[in-house]
């Protein structure tokens, strides 16, 4: 997917996502490597998840969580993250480097994400904002997914747009 052609107004926003949309205007990267912008922008599952992450970590860490979790899966298919044994699935985060610093935490919303995504949107987290639905919609449904409140579910809106996935401007 290619780069949005055009930004949002992110001035409301703070932190590290914030970080991430000003690097891109300066060195046309969000992440700050061009590979790991790719992997999120061809996994729509990568987008959820690196949102999910970026939780007390650094959004740059966070957004690169899922290809760690890549790794150490070899998928990000979220039928088999919601299959896996919890303890077997908690143990790929915890490998060096972890996915996320809170290892245990983050692999329970994962795998409960999965099985909300796997139940209700066909296993496929492009589902949840496919379809031209409106970003209320997308925000509703994004909010019904553990450790995604209001603001994170806000968030979302800027991860889809400059990742590539709705263009919202």
């Amino acid at each position: 997917m290619p780069y949005p052609t055009s930004l949002l107004d992110y001035g409301t926003l703070d932190g590290g996502l914030v970080r991430m949309m000003e690097r891109f205007k300066t060195e046309g990267t969000l992440i700050g490597d061009a590979d790991s912008d790719a992997f999120v922008m061809d996994n729509p599952n990568a987008a959820l998840l690196g949102m999910l992450f970026d939780q007390r970590v650094r959004a740059e860490y966070a957004f690169t969580g899922p290809f760690r979790l890549f790794e150490r899966l070899g998928h990000l298919d979220l039928k088999r993250m919601a299959d896996m044994d919890l303890e077997a699935f908690s143990a790929a985060f915890a490998e060096k480097p972890a996915v996320h610093r809170f290892t245990n935490v983050m692999a329970d919303r994962t795998q409960a994400i999965a099985k909300i995504v796997v139940d209700k949107y066909e296993g496929k987290a492009e589902n949840i904002w496919n379809n031209d639905v409106s970003f209320d919609v997308i925000q509703k449904r994004l909010m019904e997914l553990p450790g995604f409140g209001k603001m994170k579910a806000h968030k979302m809106k800027f991860v889809l747009h400059y990742f590539g996935y709705r263009d919202f401007s």
